[in-house]
């Protein structure tokens, strides 16, 4: 019996030496697959936890914007082209015509003409003008005839339109109004049905002009003069 009452108080004591301070057992260890299901727990709830969840909510709350590019407007220039579009006697075209060069017409358009560069026109044309200049001799115009530059009317055209210019010599007939922001001077032949505005006008003897005339863009205002007198004699 003294053998195994000693067997026992060895291994009492034995146990006793394994046990921590707090006589608590030791945490079992952690198995591999125990230690990846808690770490991918963890994740997952660092992923999809409520507060996860809540920040996530708030981003898709937030509107998309979106970026549009806008296009800058073209702003260079077209050059003018040396060539010359030619509409022969004869020829009737029906529609509009534009060109980036100058244009000879001696035939007959029933259309809009806008060409970049200048408009010659000896033949008739049904239809609104542009042009950089506009020179009529002997032609027959129904419509309007708007120049970057100078008009010239020469003797024996008519011109049934409104000409809006930034000078014009008119020798022939016009009815129409003449809206020029430079110089006006009409010729002994000319014959003029319509309002004129422009910055000064020359009328030659002979001219005809049924309308009113007015020096709109001229560098001297008749009203302001006129107030600043009426200030000086009192």
């Amino acid at each position: 019996m003294g053998f195994f009452t000693d067997l026992k108080d060895d291994l009492s004591q034995a146990v006793n030496e394994l046990m921590p301070a707090d006589g608590k057992a030791p945490d079992e260890p952690v198995k591999p697959e125990n230690m990846n299901a808690q770490t991918g727990a963890e994740n997952s709830k660092g992923q999809f936890g409520m507060t996860d969840l809540s920040e996530s909510s708030d981003i898709q709350q937030k509107p998309d914007t979106v970026n549009y590019h806008t296009p800058e407007p073209d702003t260079t220039e077209k050059k003018v082209s040396d060539e010359v579009a030619v509409i022969t006697a004869g020829m009737i075209v029906r529609g509009d015509v534009s060109s980036e060069g100058s244009m000879d017409l001696i035939g007959t358009v029933i259309g809009n003409i806008d060409v970049l560069g200048k408009l010659n026109v000896t033949g008739c044309i049904q239809g609104d003008s542009r042009a950089s200049e506009v020179y009529a001799e002997n032609a027959k115009v129904t419509g309007e005839i708007n120049s970057q530059g100078s008009v010239k009317i020469g003797n024996s055209s008519v011109i049934i339109g409104n000409i809006f210019a930034t000078s014009a010599v008119i020798a022939g007939a016009v009815k129409g109004d003449i809206d020029v922001q430079g110089p006006v001077l009409l010729d002994s032949s000319a014959i003029i049905m319509g309002n004129i505005r422009s910055k000064s006008v020359q009328i030659n003897n002979g001219a005809v002009i049924e309308g009113m005339c007015s020096q709109c863009y001229s560098d001297i205002n008749p009203a302001n003069f006129f107030e600043e007198f009426n200030k000086g004699k009192k």
